[in-house]
């Protein structure tokens, strides 16, 4: 589980067959090693740590995610939103996060007033004032429009996220509100199996 509190921008450094790798500024200096099996969010994606050499963290990544995430399109030197997962003790202060990515965004608007194209299916699981996680960012939802939402983006995420290089035609991973989703699942006919 994660709140969408970026920790540190990375750097995305390859993808050779299903291992990742991203340089992860500081971590060797680090006074908490990050171990291997740790889950760590990469945009917004759950990712297994299966190899840290220094500074570079490296994952195994199956197709599933690089279909359902905008990982599989980073470049060399591109930047990465990077969390690790929370630890029962800390303060909760983004929203809960499970770093299971539901759809590819486009962006329309670039930050402070961030608008997302999501699909118009699924803007259901959206509403005013609730919680969303934009590329792992806990952010609060300013308005509903027919095929997306916005967002207002502050300075400081801004800056301390990959939220402020981003512009219109860029990719971001969106996750919903789990709660919305069971709910629907709840009262709908939808079937247990992809396929039915």
């Amino acid at each position: 589980m994660f709140t969408g509190i970026v920790e540190q921008v990375g750097t995305f450094e390859s993808l050779v067959g299903s291992r990742m790798k991203v340089n992860w500024p500081g971590l060797s200096l680090d006074p908490e090693p990050l171990v291997i099996g740790a889950s760590v969010a990469n945009n917004g994606a759950c990712l297994t740590v299966v190899e840290v050499e220094g500074d570079v963290v490296g994952y195994d990544v199956v197709e599933e995610t690089l279909v359902r995430t905008n990982l599989g399109g980073l470049r060399s030197g591109d930047p990465v939103n990077i969390e690790r997962a929370a630890k029962v003790s800390s303060r909760l202060d983004g929203h809960i996060v499970q770093g299971h990515i539901d759809r590819i965004g486009t962006i329309l608007t670039g930050a402070p007033q961030l608008r997302i194209d999501c699909g118009r299916d699924m803007t259901k699981y959206i509403v005013e004032k609730g919680s969303i996680a934009v590329d792992g960012v806990s952010l609060t939802v300013v308005e509903l429009f027919e095929e997306g939402f916005s967002v207002s983006v502050i300075p400081h995420t801004s800056k301390v996220t990959t939220l402020g290089c981003k512009g219109p035609g860029d990719t971001v991973n969106l996750e919903f509100d789990v709660l919305a989703k069971y709910v629907e699942r709840l009262f709908s006919s939808t079937p247990l199996v992809r396929g039915e």
